[in-house]
């Protein structure tokens, strides 16, 4: 067995076990994803199976599977040792959480329902919840929380806003907000890159897929596409990728654009202020260095939440976008007492 990174070895370990869903919500997806999905569990050192126990999610950023955070981690902890060392030091109260596996083809996910991605708002709540629950006894209304970074935290706060009735809190890290900033700029590097295969979606993912190594600026490629397939997704087109763009000048398309702000958190918040208000605790914060301009999505957010007189916590921290996952000691204990009531 490989020795753990541990901050502190004494601390009683728990368990990581996997279980395989089934899933009839992501029988649509048009990429030809398998629908026979992992979630690895992690319990606390312990467990025998407590309802009053709470149930976190951690949904993963682009390029990333659940099972990211369970791996061995050079240098640090990985989610289940972070989640022992919390627990032992009585920063927070045991937990369960689960780690599903959202990869998909285009590289990642934004967890919500998509005729092109699947349905992986469906996938979440109406599958693994229940699957996860009835094995581990664990969660329940009220007793739920999810969390991520990056499109994580994009999934955070999108179900968070629209299904409250699911989850009791959220905690958002970097998430994805204010799309004209976090998503604007990079339509031309799409076109650019389609251009070198004569505009041709297909041709440049086949071409990707068959590289022996792919370059950053082909990944940034890679989830604007995903992000097309997800938003405003088009069953006829190839992937049920469409852009938003004009293919000659990069003009955005209203109709088509306007589908994708349909899905910004920072634009429909007032529309979904009664959601946040149910929750017992919102979590959001950012890096004031953020490459992906995400800072100002969060401030925006931030505000919004101000003016509704929303309950939440709000943070920024002198760091970039990559590498944060030792915010989770902040986040994770306030999941777990906000669901606690504390």
């Amino acid at each position: 067995m490989l020795a753990r990174m541990r901050v502190d070895h004494t601390c009683p370990r728990g368990e990581v076990q996997t279980i395989t869903i089934d899933s009839d919500a992501l029988g649509n997806n048009l990429l030809g994803d398998p629908t026979t999905r992992q979630v690895a569990v992690y319990t606390p050192a312990g467990y025998q199976g407590d309802t009053a126990t709470p149930l976190l999610v951690d949904v993963v950023g682009f390029t990333g599977s659940g099972f990211f955070h369970t791996n061995w981690r050079p240098f640090g902890e990985n989610v289940p040792e972070r989640a022992d060392r919390l627990i032992a030091s009585g920063a927070m109260p045991p937990v369960v959480i689960a780690f599903p596996d959202c990869y998909t083809r285009l590289g990642g996910n934004q967890y919500i329902n998509s005729a092109a991605m699947g349905n992986w708002e469906d996938f979440l709540i109406d599958e693994m919840l229940p699957a996860v629950e009835t094995q581990f006894g664990c969660g329940g209304d009220g007793n739920r929380a999810v969390f991520g970074k990056s499109s994580g935290g994009y999934g955070a706060m999108i179900h968070a806003l629209r299904r409250s009735d699911v989850w009791a809190a959220a905690a958002c890290h970097s998430g994805d907000m204010a799309f004209d900033l976090t998503f604007g700029y990079d339509f031309a590097c799409v076109l650019q890159a389609m251009a070198k295969h004569d505009g041709s979606i297909e041709a440049w993912l086949t071409a990707f897929e068959a590289a022996t190594k792919q370059k950053d600026e082909d990944v940034t490629v890679l989830m604007m596409l995903a992000m097309a397939a997800t938003y405003d997704p088009d069953p006829d087109a190839f992937c049920g990728i469409r852009l938003p763009v004009d293919p000659y000048t990069c003009e955005l398309i209203a109709d088509r654009w306007n589908a994708w702000l349909a899905w910004d958190p920072v634009l429909i918040v007032d529309d979904h202020a009664d959601n946040l208000r149910r929750l017992k605790g919102l979590y959001i914060d950012c890096g004031e260095q953020d490459q992906y301009r995400l800072l100002y999505g969060a401030r925006r957010m931030h505000r919004a939440l101000e003016r509704l007189d929303i309950a939440h916590r709000y943070e920024e921290f002198p760091d970039d976008h990559s590498y944060i996952d030792y915010r989770m000691d902040h986040s994770l204990p306030f999941l777990a007492h906000a669901l606690a009531g504390d």
